[in-house]
C-alpha cells in the first residue's frame, strides 16, 4: 500500500490551510509554494471542495480556505476524498474477483489491517498534525518501536 501524489499533496495543502486557518482564505500561489505545481493543486483543491472539505472565495481577497475547524478535519477524510478508502490488498476492493475470496483465511488478516489503518487515519485531525499531539515526542516515538 503506498498512497499517490494526490494524497500527498492534498494532506500538506490541506496542512497549510490549517496554519493559516485564521487569516482567511489563502491565494493559489501561496499554498503552491509548498512544493506542489499551481496547475495540479488546483486539481486537488476542486476535488477537496466538492467533499466539503474546502470552501473557496473570489476575487482580489479570494482564495481556499478549509470549510471546517483543523480540529474537525482529519487524515482519513483528506485521503477518503483523494484516494479513496486505502485498503491493504487488492482483494477487498468490490471489484476484485479473487476465486479464493470466499474462504481465504489471509482475506480476514487484511481487512482487519485495513480497518485498523483507516481508524487510525480517521482519529488524527489536522490539528493533531499542527500540535503534533497524536505521535507524541521522539523520545516516546522511539519507545513505542
Amino acid at each position: 500500500m503506498k498512497l499517490s501524489t494526490k494524497g500527498k499533496y492534498s494532506l500538506y495543502a490541506m496542512h497549510y490551510l490549517a496554519e493559516h486557518y485564521d487569516e482567511g482564505p489563502q491565494p493559489l500561489k501561496a499554498i503552491a509554494a509548498i512544493g506542489v505545481p499551481e496547475d495540479y493543486l488546483e486539481q486537488l483543491l476542486g476535488t477537496l471542495r466538492k467533499a466539503g472539505l474546502v470552501s473557496t472565495a473570489r476575487g482580489a481577497q479570494g482564495g481556499y480556505a478549509l470549510a471546517s475547524a483543523p480540529e474537525s478535519v482529519t487524515v482519513g477524510d483528506i485521503l477518503n476524498a483523494t484516494e479513496g478508502p486505502l485498503t491493504i490488498s487488492d482483494c477487498l476492493s468490490d471489484e476484485s474477483r479473487c476465486d479464493r475470496s470466499g474462504g481465504c483465511k489471509a482475506r480476514r488478516v487484511w481487512d482487519y489491517l485495513s480497518r485498523s489503518i483507516n481508524g487510525l487515519l480517521d482519529s488524527i485531525t489536522l490539528k493533531d498534525m499542527l500540535e503534533q499531539e497524536a505521535f507524541g515526542t521522539p523520545a516516546q516515538q522511539k519507545e513505542q518501536n
